[in-house]
């Protein structure tokens, strides 16, 4: 099967599992395993919640170990955090203030999540122990997913509480 008949799928899985809910962290998690069964070479899936104070803190994951804490001034999940954009990075250790979490990452993907109303969730990072692994149908992709999931939730989503 190829990428796109892959993304297809996958995308209309997360949208039957994910219809109704509002639960931030419940999206999160079946976003998140959905993606990390989807594809060969995505060895990493996760979130990292925005905690406030300019910092993530982990969330639902696939794959190993994360990082627990990242401050948006660090690292490419710091960097999409601040800067509101997807960041694709074909190759981490030429990334400056790249963070190490696991030593087998090669590139790596990681896009902002937004509620309907604009405020910053988090971001999802995935990872692959492949360099150049990501390309622009991944982050077009990825956002508009994010935007169907995420993009209906309303004020208060930000913190863990259902929208309402």
């Amino acid at each position: 099967m190829d990428k796109t008949e892959i993304w297809r799928e996958t995308r209309a899985r997360i949208r039957a599992l994910t219809e109704g809910e509002e639960d931030v962290v419940a999206l999160m998690a079946t976003v998140a395993c959905e993606l990390f069964h989807a594809f060969d070479g995505w060895d990493w899936v996760g979130f990292y919640r925005n905690v406030g104070r300019e910092t993530l803190k982990i969330g639902p994951y696939q794959g190993g170990h994360g990082c627990l804490t990242i401050p948006f001034s660090r690292g490419v999940c710091g960097a999409a955090a601040r800067t509101g954009r997807t960041q694709v990075v074909d190759d981490v250790d030429a990334f400056p203030g790249h963070i190490a979490c696991s030593s087998s990452t090669r590139s790596e993907i990681v896009a902002p999540v937004f509620d309907g109303c604009g405020a910053l969730l988090g971001v999802l990072d995935v990872d692959s122990d492949r360099p150049a692994f990501f390309d622009d149908q991944d982050r077009a992709e990825i956002e508009a997913m994010l935007a169907e999931v995420f993009g209906r939730l309303g004020a208060g989503s930000a913190d863990g509480r259902a929208a309402g």
